[in-house]
């Protein structure tokens, strides 16, 4: 394996890196050693990963070029690099969940599910990404881990909670990068940093330990392209039986990569009737539903027709909170961030019936997401309403409701997915949110792909210029 690929490896996608490797024209050790040097030299300024495992990814990626070069992969990501968020557990590597209340000891010796089927596919684990206490934020800073910055401007956030992995993806330090989203964790960060994210319908990726939000918490992959993302899902969405929740078998092989969207019905909400959004990201969301009609689609503007669910979806991420302090001694609630412990104290004075209110708003939520996708097969919206922010901020300073696209869909359960759809006019990344029907996975990933191919990637200059000197 010693032959040089005609792309550096910075441009490299896991699908490209899988080829090359069964044709022995590309060795997992040179890919390893190539990811870790552009982690170690992006970390300092970015700050996207929390723990490197240098001594652990290579004996895997040496391991892994004996197997290819007996022709025996073991599974489908062997040798492929990819990374998890510091909230998923896994054997060698501390996970912190980006808090000081946590210690740093270990013992780290149990794999999360989706950690255990990776590994068991072959895939090389290169590190922790960074994320902020919990994932309780929407930007990606902690007391813990300090600041971590846009690959397209240092001075802005890359978002959160998943804002570690989405800026891996973008800079492609590793392939497959694995987020979490309980309230628009992965597609917020996908969006500012112009990747590809998918929360996927709940129940298809395990989850272990539970989180303490429960169902609104989903697991999925942030990948620079929809094929990695569909690839990855064939990994990940398999049953484990630490999650109880977890249910159907993920129904996927391979995305047709096709031309055309014709025979799609879909839905473009601009702003679902009360969000506020930037008129420069609905230029370029407009845009994208036009190249959609292009394709063949049919598209109509129209809202989903729900008032706004944020009191709903609050109750429940206050009460995750205040379920989270109770699970921690008094002498760590003194670590915590104090909007951490904001929220926490605002789910404490919670009541059992406005839980149970709650509840059954959020049944009917579904039901009505359900009786709009009998109509359209897909809805479209702007992934956010604003432009990356500076870093520090847990959010906009002029924006109450700031993402009002994306907490709708980890009530209802549905995918929903992050796609870029071009920069606004201060060269920043805009994201198109996809959404299908509960257990449509395929249907999000099919058309994404179609449109990724209209539309083209987002590079961001810094990750042009490293491919240029590779």
């Amino acid at each position: 394996m010693s032959a040089k690929p005609t792309m550096p490896i910075a441009d490299l996608t896991a699908q490209d890196c899988l080829a090359l490797y069964k044709d022995r024209d590309l060795s997992p050790v040179d890919v390893i050693d190539n990811c870790l040097q552009r982690i170690e030299e992006a970390n300092p300024d970015l700050n996207p990963f929390c723990f490197i495992g240098f001594e652990q990814a290579r004996a895997q990626a040496r391991l892994s070029e004996a197997r290819w070069m007996r022709g025996e992969p073991i599974g489908l990501l062997d040798g492929v690099p990819v990374t998890l968020k510091d909230v998923t557990l896994n054997r060698g590597m501390p996970t912190r969940w980006g808090s000081r209340s946590t210690g740093g000891d270990g013992p780290w010796d149990v794999d999360a599910p989706a950690a255990a089927r990776l590994r068991e596919a072959g895939a090389v684990i290169l590190g922790k990404t960074t994320t902020p206490e919990y994932g309780m934020q929407g930007a990606t800073h902690s007391s813990l881990y300090g600041v971590t910055r846009s690959p397209w401007n240092p001075s802005l956030t890359p978002g959160g909670s998943s804002g570690g992995a989405a800026v891996a993806a973008a800079l492609n330090l590793g392939f497959l990068h694995l987020g979490s989203d309980g309230g628009g964790s992965i597609r917020t960060p996908a969006s500012f940093t112009g990747v590809f994210g998918l929360k996927p319908t709940f129940g298809y990726v395990p989850q272990w330990p539970p989180s303490v939000f429960t169902t609104l918490s989903h697991i999925g992959p942030m990948t620079r392209t929809v094929a990695d993302a569909a690839l990855m899902m064939r990994v990940i969405a398999q049953k484990d039986a630490r999650d109880g929740y977890a249910g159907l078998d993920y129904p996927f092989d391979d995305i047709p990569l096709v031309s055309t969207l014709k025979g799609l019905r879909v839905a473009y909400s601009r702003d679902f009737g009360y969000a506020n959004v930037s008129g420069d990201i609905l230029k370029v969301t407009d845009a994208a539903a036009q190249k959609i009609k292009s394709l063949g689609a049919e598209v109509i503007e129209i809202n989903p027709g729900f008032d706004d669910p944020a009191d709903t979806f609050n109750v429940f991420w206050r009460a995750g909170a205040a379920r989270l302090l109770s699970r921690l001694k008094k002498e760590q609630h003194s670590l915590l961030e104090p909007s951490t412990l904001d929220v926490a104290k605002q789910g404490l004075s919670l009541t059992l019936f406005e839980y149970l209110d709650a509840q059954e708003a959020r049944v009917e939520l579904a039901a009505k997401m359900a009786a709009f996708h009998e109509k359209f097969d897909l809805l479209i919206t702007p992934t956010m309403p604003v432009a990356p922010f500076p870093v520090g901020l847990n959010k906009p300073d002029d924006v109450q409701n700031w993402c009002p696209f994306t907490f709708p869909f980890n009530l209802t359960q549905q995918p929903a997915a992050s796609l870029p759809c071009g920069l606004d006019s201060s060269g920043l990344p805009v994201g198109l949110q996809l959404v299908g029907a509960r257990y449509k996975d395929m249907a999000v990933l099919s058309a994404a792909r179609v449109l990724e191919s209209a539309l083209g990637r987002l590079v961001p200059p810094r990750q042009a210029a490293a491919a240029a000197c590779a």
